[in-house]
């Protein structure tokens, strides 16, 4: 049997050669507080890369120092910080996988502190090394401060930061640029009508709400070179009945190709908190499946995928493209191999 999760997958002109990815985890180890990446990035990276993924994609990597989940994030928004990540993106390439980077802005979420902590979860105050967080509105996330309401110009700047931090991911050697739009940060919260109270051209109306996405995607699609290619990761849903919906994902996603966006990556929440969401194994295949098919795109899973079986059948049955992979790998770096072994597959 020719076993999908083992065929490879060509997108522009980035051939994957399988399609177990690696989902972007954030790793809270810039102890210096300068967004610079080091060796434990290199390891990281480097472990699953040998371990025979198909890609690697970054953290979530923050185009502008305000842009940081926590002070301890990694940051792509100066040439020293592009050229350590160049060592992470070789590396990587060298093992046969391939080297994508996330590129975000926490928006109202920024500032937090340090990931697994119990202080995590709330505005870490700016005497303690924290900075003023923003948003498309004047509302808070739930536990964290009242974020500032951005500007015109504000928004102009975040969107030339995201231009140049493509730029030099691609400079670094990654092949995949992700724009981050989930889980309740920045680009997140201008989609989802729960955070997005804006009455000018980037508030209202669905169009309005993506338009800041939309004019990175289209600023990013000018600025890297036309093998690489470009993914959007979007929370399909905000799992409550007046957020975020996935026919709405799915029509921004349409959009979103139209002008050169190749492929989507389906999770899922992250606005509000104190919700109740089933996580079940492949609890969010069904949103992938649906953005695929309302928005006729290619797209991957994520979520509770733990075995080979399952990713497997989600491929066989047409759900999904592509898996990330995230809480298995943490447990088993070389998953790739065990899958293999599980589903008879001879690897080279």
């Amino acid at each position: 049997m020719a076993w999908l999760l083992f065929s490879p997958l060509t997108i522009r002109g980035v051939e994957f050669r399988n399609r177990i990815w690696v989902s972007p985890m954030c790793q809270y180890m810039c102890l210096e507080h300068d967004g610079l990446p080091h060796d434990w990035h290199l390891v990281n990276a480097g472990q699953y890369a040998a371990g025979g993924v198909g890609m690697f994609m970054t953290e979530a990597t923050a185009v502008s120092p305000e842009g940081r989940i926590t002070s301890e994030c990694a940051g792509i928004w100066n040439d020293d910080q592009r050229d350590q990540w160049a060592r992470v993106a070789a590396f990587v390439r060298s093992q046969g996988a391939v080297p994508a980077m996330q590129l975000a802005h926490a928006g109202r979420k920024a500032s937090d502190y340090r990931g697994f902590t119990a202080e995590a979860g709330k505005t870490k105050p700016i005497e303690e090394g924290g900075w003023p967080p923003v948003s498309p509105s004047a509302v808070a996330c739930p536990g964290f401060d009242t974020p500032q309401e951005l500007d015109t110009d504000g928004i102009d700047k975040i969107v030339a930061d995201y231009r140049a931090a493509a730029r030099r991911a691609v400079d670094a050697g990654f092949e995949v640029i992700e724009i981050h739009a989930a889980h309740g940060y920045l680009l997140h919260s201008f989609l989802s009508p729960l955070s997005n109270f804006r009455t000018d051209e980037y508030g209202g109306s669905l169009e309005n709400r993506a338009r800041i996405l939309l004019r990175i995607a289209s600023e990013i699609r000018e600025e890297i070179p036309e093998a690489a290619a470009l993914f959007i990761r979007f929370s399909a849903t905000d799992w409550v009945e007046d957020g975020l919906q996935p026919g709405d994902t799915a029509q921004v996603a349409s959009w979103a190709a139209d002008i050169g966006v190749d492929f989507f990556d389906i999770s899922s929440g992250g606005i509000v908190r104190d919700i109740f969401i089933s996580v079940a194994p492949g609890y969010q295949v069904p949103l992938t499946e649906k953005v695929r098919e309302l928005g006729n795109v290619k797209a991957a899973a994520v979520g509770k995928i733990t075995t080979a079986a399952h990713a497997e059948e989600i491929l066989q049955e047409g759900r999904a493209d592509a898996i990330f992979i995230a809480r298995e790998f943490t447990r088993d770096p070389h998953f790739v191999f065990r899958a293999a072994h599980d589903l008879g597959e001879t690897l080279d």
